[in-house]
């Protein structure tokens, strides 16, 4: 498209090529760049946006931006992309890649129609179109959740997914957050990362105390039935089908667990195999690229691991809200 944006303009969407090749062009060596009081304040700034990510905060208008140049608050955007890439946890890289695509969004909404039509072309949408090819449709949805997007309650003709109006402008952003999350986590130099480490451990420590905020201290006797019988299965030798491993590998790394914490779980079994243990733990926990959740109570009964139920099964229809019911019991009876 014939339209060039101007710095002011590529800040919003530092994705974009354009962006990337403005930063490239003042940012010669990485390791001299963040040396430098310019390199300090885009590291801040990809802090900040991390922080953010992780915080859910989205007053993007707000953002304390206005003392950096364009090219140093788009190289702060490359900088965020490798303090998750050197923590290496896809909970985060989703966090962070869902939280550009929302600020992008956001200044999408305000900016020009041709500004607008411009970036969406730039990730492969048109702004003006009433219907998307089926293949391509289905491409965009399988991270929307809501009922809607799924293809059966979609209206089809010629080949062609109606759409309705606003619906362009929420298949931009899921564009925008599968296109950033597709590209991490970077393969970013061992050396670089060092030098990262003090800003890093920082994000790590934020991302714990979120967990332990949301779950607290981990309490194996809080633990649901199903869970407890999964590691007392674990204990005595018994081999886990493929679903068993997967739910208790989920469970307990969302409750705050680490890859370390979780295959010394596994390490009861009298055949525990270190290298298989930790290859499976780091794939569930997200390293292998997809963070997964802990599978529901329905889920539970549909693979035959729903065991021991008691009264307080009937009152929860997932794993996750046992352990906070039994953590909130246990609290006030102390």
């Amino acid at each position: 498209m014939g339209i060039v944006l101007d710095r002011k303009e590529l800040i919003k969407y530092p994705f974009l090529k354009e962006s990337q090749q403005l930063a490239r062009r003042h940012v010669e060596s990485l390791e001299e760049f963040l040396g430098s009081s310019p390199g300090v304040a885009a590291l801040e700034r990809a802090k900040e946006r991390v922080v953010a990510a992780l915080t859910f905060k989205k007053e993007f208008g707000d953002e304390n931006t206005q003392n950096l140049k364009p090219e140093i608050e788009i190289a702060s955007y490359a900088i965020a992309r490798m303090l998750v890439s050197c923590i290496n946890d896809r909970s985060l890289v989703d966090r962070l890649a869902r939280y550009e695509a929302e600020r992008a969004s956001f200044f999408l909404a305000a900016d020009e129609p041709e500004i607008r039509r411009f970036v969406a072309w730039s990730v492969g949408i048109d702004t003006g179109a009433v219907a998307m090819p089926v293949i391509r449709y289905v491409e965009l949805v399988p991270h929307l959740r809501d009922r809607r997007w799924r293809l059966v309650n979609r209206e089809i003709r010629q080949g062609g997914v109606n759409l309705e109006a606003g619906e362009i402008d929420e298949l931009i952003r899921e564009r925008i957050r599968a296109i950033i999350a597709d590209q991490l986590p970077l393969r970013v130099p061992a050396g670089i990362c060092e030098r990262l480490a003090p800003v890093t451990g920082e994000i790590v420590a934020l991302r714990q105390q979120q967990v332990l905020e949301q779950f607290g201290e981990i309490k194996e006797e809080a633990f649901p039935p199903c869970i407890s019988a999964l590691i007392q299965a674990i204990t005595a030798g018994t081999n886990l089908t493929h679903m068993g491993r997967f739910a208790i590998t989920s469970f307990l790394h969302t409750i705050g667990m680490n890859v370390a914490q979780i295959a010394e779980v596994f390490a009861r079994a009298p055949d525990f195999d270190p290298d298989m243990t930790m290859y499976q733990v780091e794939h569930i926990s997200g390293r292998g690229g997809t963070e997964y959740t802990p599978p529901s109570c329905a889920t539970m009964r549909t693979f035959g691991l729903c065991t021991n139920r008691d009264r307080d099964c009937e009152r929860v229809s997932h794993p996750l809200s046992y352990y906070r019911l039994k953590k909130n019991i246990k609290k006030k009876r102390n």
